[in-house]
């Protein structure tokens, strides 16, 4: 009991003394994950919105390849980007695997089906409410995207706030994709996962006190949103 006292008491101090190994770490995953979630959500907005308000051959298989994809094992994900960016894979001329962008195409890959799929419920619903009105102005599915989007702002932010928190919070993906290099590619989750591993607690629980900070501001700030909207 000492022990993890004076563990919580050192990683205490490591926070508050700004250490520049974890300000670095925190950095690097912060980087990783908002440029990941931003790609995610300029794929996966449109994506969801079309699925919504469009008709055609297919749909409902996508719908539901969409839905399952919320689901994807994260290490499948980081074996289909290693074999994709190894030096035998199709893309390992771009020398890619064990960088930060390599993290981030994988994130990346996480993050747009859980967009996409809560995006095209959040369109239908509002669909399903203006349609009436919005033809009766002229506006078809087509026109009708961006109007929608934009009505339904304040819910999609929870949307991709929920993406950043999935994206933040992975290690299996970048952990394989990444290798947990320091300086280059360690972020918060495999690093925390390395100390445990090397009985360095004081580190660990450094970055998973970070960690657990920056789910709950994400969580307070969806459902801070989320009350806006009711209310409104």
């Amino acid at each position: 009991m000492a022990d993890f006292a004076d563990a919580f008491m050192a990683a205490i101090m490591l926070i508050v003394d700004l250490d520049e190994d974890l300000a670095e770490i925190v950095a690097l995953s912060l980087k990783v994950s908002l440029a990941a979630v931003a790609l995610a959500a300029a794929v996966g907005l449109p994506v969801g919105a079309a699925l919504a308000l469009f008709r055609f051959p297919g749909r409902a298989v996508l719908v539901v390849i969409t839905n399952a994809l919320m689901g994807l094992p994260p290490v499948v994900v980081g074996l289909i980007v290693y074999l994709l960016l190894s030096r035998a894979g199709p893309l390992g001329v771009l020398g890619l695997l064990f960088t930060p962008a390599a993290m981030i195409i994988a994130q990346m890959l996480l993050v747009t089906p859980i967009i996409a799929a809560l995006t095209r419920q959040v369109v239908e619903d509002l669909w399903n409410e203006y349609e009436e009105q919005l033809r009766s102005l002229g506006a078809g599915p087509g026109r009708a995207m961006s109007t929608l989007l934009w009505d339904g702002r304040f819910t999609l932010i929870t949307v991709v706030l929920a993406g950043f928190g999935r994206a933040s919070a992975e290690v299996g993906a970048v952990m394989i994709v990444g290798g947990n290099i320091d300086h280059l590619t360690r972020v918060m989750t495999t690093a925390i996962t390395l100390e445990v591993s090397r009985g360095n607690l004081a580190p660990a629980l450094g970055l998973g006190i970070i960690l657990l900070v920056l789910s709950a501001g994400i969580n307070a700030a969806a459902s801070i949103l989320k009350m806006t909207v009711q209310e409104a």
